[in-house]
């Protein structure tokens, strides 16, 4: 995130700071903007001057000479909004790239409970259509205020010079257009937010229909993702009907003001031509200034609608700017290193923010190099044990220990070296299957990469592959089975080689042939580290160090796998009921 960028402040002090690095850019877009308004503004005079010296005096070469500079004026207007569109559009390209940039890193930063809230193709909305919507107004917004403040203030004051009683017929109906302009653009605006909403639900239900694809297809449930699509769709359609409703109220609102306008100075015109204290001159003048005066108020109409939807967009993108990480590296906190691997749960308690209580009092202690297995019913908190020590999550009460020392008191960066996580829900990233490894160590080589994969026996399905390591894995993976799959994610861990692995239902879903070829990998993996393993299949972790039963929010019993056999109790039966089955 851009750290000299303080989004307590205004929104206009936000937006002006993205501006403030392309100044130059900026700067050449104002003047050139300016150089465009001066134009419009010069040709009504000059025709003014020249009609009214030049041809009464039979100055005919005068005349054209003058009429020749002004078609090079034209002429230079026309590569001056040229300049305008291709530097006018580069600098609102560079701050959306800066902005895109800036939420992507806030995004990394923020807390899993952020992500469990939001779902992702709302997400993805605020990232791609919200900031190219911005980026319109970064370059359309300062370049229309100037260009139509200067060319209606300067209008205005060569109107009252050439006739101050027809100017006052247009300064008494421009306070109405105003007032009509701020009224519908408050409405155009708060329309605009809901179809941003809208259109972040709809993006939510594609990703999701998308994603799901396999699955709905498996349970023939094509007509139940349409239905929900339709729902959204539906949602969408009405939001944005509403907007374009608002849109074309605006609209016909200020061309029903400029027709007004036009008719009522005409006919003002005429009334003082008719008492003689107007001639045909100057009205051809005003009305040429007040086509000049329209043109501005026509160009904010326009801009009304890039202002609504890049000012929404604007919002959503500072809202979630301010959105702050739930958990942050404390001021003092300390770098993790020299890790033995103990790990300490001391009277642990944890709800989530909806107050769903997960964990009550939990006691522990792993101690390093020890292999300790959580076992217990779904749904009993074992998977939340081990998301408390990499600190995805804050305990409500006790504390988490790595070493003794208090995982919040440590740097997020440093605790999470140090630990290796293996899940059954194995996310691969939409590359190359050496891409995937290297992910484990990023500044690891080929041949590191290379011995990794042997390790995690995935080297001879890979070189079985037509591209080896450099083939593709498909989104999340699709071209490989689960249980290669599995394997490169253990080849990841390998190559990471932390003191501390959490192997999360490793193995749960693979067949029993797959499972030992794995199990394999996994052990060899963690020889001599601290490993917590969460296990469905009791075989798997018949060589564990200890065992404890997690059930109903509290650890009911632990020991070695004798120790809980001998006692009969949770442990015991949940071998006598998985030996029956």
């Amino acid at each position: 995130m851009n750290r000299d960028i303080d989004f307590d402040k205004s929104k206009l002090s936000i937006f002006a700071s993205y501006i403030r690095p392309h100044g130059a850019a900026f700067a050449l877009d104002m003047g050139l903007s300016l150089a465009v308004a001066l134009v419009d503004l010069a040709f009504p005079y000059v025709t003014r001057q020249a009609m009214n010296t030049l041809l009464p005096e039979s100055k005919f070469a005068a005349f054209f000479t003058v009429m020749a500079v002004l078609f090079s004026a034209y002429l230079l207007r026309a590569w001056f909004q040229y300049m305008i569109t291709i530097v006018g559009h580069r600098m609102g390209t560079l701050v959306e790239a800066d902005m895109r940039r800036d939420v992507f890193l806030h995004m990394q930063s923020l807390s899993f409970s952020f992500f469990d809230r939001n779902r992702t193709g709302v997400l993805m909305s605020r990232v791609t259509s919200d900031l190219f919507e911005i980026v319109e107004l970064a370059h359309h917004g300062p370049e229309n205020i100037l260009t139509c403040s200067v060319t209606l203030l300067g209008a205005l004051i060569i109107l009252l010079t050439i006739n101050a009683r027809l100017t006052l017929v247009l300064i008494v109906l421009l306070p109405i257009c105003i007032l009509f302009s701020v009224r519908q653009r408050l409405n155009m605006q708060d329309a605009n937010r809901d179809v941003k909403v809208k259109t972040g639900e709809i993006n939510a239900a594609i990703e999701s229909g998308i994603s799901g694809i396999r699955t709905s297809k498996a349970f023939a449930a094509e007509k139940a993702e349409d239905a929900k699509f339709d729902l959204a769709n539906e949602a969408f359609k009405k939001s944005k009907v509403r907007y374009y409703q608002a849109m074309g109220l605006f609209n016909a609102g200020i061309e029903a003001t400029i027709g007004i306008m036009q008719v009522a100075v005409v006919t003002a015109g005429g009334l003082l031509i008719m008492r003689g204290e107007l001639d045909f001159v100057d009205l051809l003048t005003f009305t040429l200034y007040v086509s000049t005066f329209i043109s501005p108020i026509r160009k904010l109409v326009q801009f009304m609608e890039v202002y609504a939807q890049g000012s929404a967009g604007f919002d959503r993108f500072v809202e979630l700017m301010r959105t702050q990480p739930e958990i942050s590296d404390a001021p003092d906190a300390e770098v993790l290193g020299g890790v033995r691997g103990e790990i300490r749960f001391d009277h642990v308690s944890f709800s989530y923010q909806e107050g769903t209580q997960v964990l009550d009092d939990i006691n522990l202690t792993v101690s390093p190099g020890e292999t300790f297995a959580l076992v217990g019913s779904s749904g009993g908190g074992k998977t939340t044990i081990c998301h408390l020590i990499p600190r995805f999550y804050d305990v409500s009460s006790g504390a988490v220990l790595v070493d003794g020392k208090d995982v919040r008191h440590l740097t997020q960066e440093s605790l999470r070296q140090n630990i290796g996580i293996i899940q059954q829900d194995v996310f691969l990233f939409a590359g190359t299957i050496m891409e995937n490894i290297r992910y484990g160590r990023p500044g690891a080589t080929d041949r590191e990469v290379i011995e990794a994969a042997v390790r995690a026996e995935i080297h001879e399905d890979i070189m079985a592959m037509p591209d080896k390591y450099e083939s593709f894995v498909g989104e999340r993976g699709v071209v490989l089975s689960g249980g290669q799959k599995q394997r490169i994610s253990i080849a990841r861990v390998f190559l990471k080689d932390p003191p501390i692995l959490i192997l999360d239902e490793a193995t749960s879903a693979l067949d029993s042939v797959t499972e030992q070829k794995i199990q394999r990998s996994l052990d060899l993996l963690s020889k001599g580290k601290t490993c917590i393993v969460i296990a469905h299949r009791l075989s798997t972790i018949r060589n564990a160090d200890r065992i404890a039963v997690i059930d109903d929010q509290h650890i009911v019993e632990q020991g070695s796998r004798e120790e809980l056999l001998k006692k009969d109790g949770a442990y015991a039966a949940l071998e006598r009921a998985q030996s029956q089955a």
